[in-house]
């Protein structure tokens, strides 16, 4: 790390604002060398955890829950209100265009298949390998062109602009397209990129579900057509989702799931058969009891974020990812994963290799014996990890033996994920134990139980 960046950190370090209130900062956990530890939750990039003021707000609705639509009851027609402020809150934290619509889903994933259900026919999509897997997969039923990894944020766009000047150009085309990668961190031209498919006659869809919970993000600035994330990455749980953006799509498609509420209205038929006349609003991809907690509590992760300021989270988030990068750096056995490059702008998301370690054992010790919790493996995101790893390996040797000797190809990587409600001295611990392990080896030993590396505790 330069001097420069040195001074970076520690000047930031004067002026960043403190973590965001969570749950579960004050639990602890055991350690199998004894004793126990404040948790070190480092892996939100699976799961953050959620706000305190989104536990509060939902604790506070809770006893009025009810019903929505068309419930006569007073709690019904609270939890109506509740319910669709809250999609007019999620609308403002992405800044919406006019027209746009806000459907609540499930998840990223969720959303994104719902989307890939919309498609018209002959649809093109068109998606980089690097793409999380609920991203990469969905688009079965359509035309798909797989673009190969990029190395900087400028190939990219050139990757895709090359291969969309070859589609047919008359017929309907998709790119999807990650704001922030689960597995690097790094930003990927998002911008650009839209306005490369625009150019081309295409529409674009952008997963957020890494970018929406640590930076800004606005559909009309970045112009796509859809974007999609989840409300468990956003500090907000019970299993909620959003996809947000252009209504014609969503509007001549066959509902994603046919039940009540999707439907306006139902009738029989002298045949016996049935006529549906659908709702042509979000409701008509929200069939059955939607998940009004879930919606609730994305609403108020979106009003906390906006409230905190995102400029000061980020500015947070870069000295706590400058203190790991630096920290990291220092451990010659350690190589940090990258598509674009160790100056590329990121959000609070690694991936490493230990040469010489297994690494589902290097995980399982910074849990057992340190009580910090990371990710190790392929991060639903297999061809990225092993366009990155040099691998095409998936198997893992046995826990405790080193997964690849010094110096050659890994065959899994090690996540550290954090962001608005981790406090110093979770990074930091998490610095010292990787130079420890590194350095000293783990102090317990470890084995292979249902595939993962757990403690040995038979002696």
């Amino acid at each position: 790390m330069s001097a420069s960046a040195s001074v970076s950190t520690a000047a930031c370090a004067q002026t960043i604002c403190a973590p965001l209130p969570v749950l579960g900062r004050d639990v602890t956990v055991p350690l199998v060398t004894g004793g126990e530890v404040t948790y070190a939750a480092l892996d939100y990039a699976a799961s953050a955890p959620a706000l305190q003021r989104v536990w509060d707000d939902v604790a506070a609705y809770a006893p009025y829950y009810g019903s929505v639509h068309r419930g006569a009851g007073y709690l019904s027609q609270l939890s109506t209100d509740l319910f669709e402020n809250a999609r007019r809150t999620v609308a403002e934290f992405l800044d919406c265009r006019d027209g746009d619509q806000v459907v609540f889903t499930r998840s990223t994933t969720d959303s994104l298949n719902l989307l890939a259900a919309t498609l018209p026919a002959d649809c093109q999509v068109f998606v980089f390998e690097t793409e999380h897997h609920a991203s990469l997969l969905p688009w079965r039923d359509a035309r798909v062109t797989y673009l190969n990894a990029p190395r900087t944020p400028r190939q990219a766009v050139e990757t895709l602009e090359r291969a969309l000047a070859d589609r047919d150009p008359y017929g309907p085309a998709l790119v999807c397209v990650t704001g922030a990668s689960n597995v690097t961190g790094e930003l990927w031209p998002v911008r650009e990129l839209a306005a490369a498919a625009h150019a081309h006659g295409a529409r674009i869809v952008l997963d957020a579900a890494q970018l929406a919970p640590h930076h800004a993000v606005s559909v009309r600035d970045l112009d796509v057509d859809w974007i999609a994330f989840s409300g468990h990455k956003l500090y907000a749980p019970f299993g909620s989702g959003v996809l947000a953006g252009r209504s014609d799509w969503l509007r001549e498609a066959e509902p994603y799931l046919a039940g009540g509420g999707a439907s306006r209205k139902v009738s029989r038929r002298e045949d016996g058969g049935v006529d549906v006349e659908w709702h042509e609003s979000a409701a008509r991809h929200e069939a059955g009891s939607p998940n009004v907690i879930g919606a609730y509590s994305i609403a108020s992760a979106c009003k906390a974020l906006t409230e905190a300021g995102f400029a000061d989270l980020v500015a947070r988030e870069q000295y706590l990812i400058e203190k790991v990068r630096a920290g990291l750096a220092e451990v010659p056995a350690v190589r940090i994963l990258s598509l674009f490059g160790d100056d590329a702008p990121r959000v609070g998301v690694i991936s490493f290799v230990v040469d010489g370690w297994n690494s589902s054992h290097f995980a399982a010790a910074l849990s057992a014996e340190y009580g910090i919790g990371v990710r190790d493996g392929l991060f639903c995101a297999h061809p990225l990890v092993r366009t990155l790893l040099g691998s095409d390996a998936q198997a893992q040797g046995e826990c405790g033996a080193p997964e690849a000797a010094p110096g050659e190809k890994s065959l899994n990587a090690i996540r550290v994920s954090f962001g608005a409600g981790t406090p110093d001295e979770h990074v930091e611990r998490f610095v010292n134990a990787v130079k420890e392990l590194v350095t000293d080896g783990a102090r317990w030993n470890y084995r292979t139980e249902d595939g993962r590396c757990v403690p040995d505790t038979s002696a």
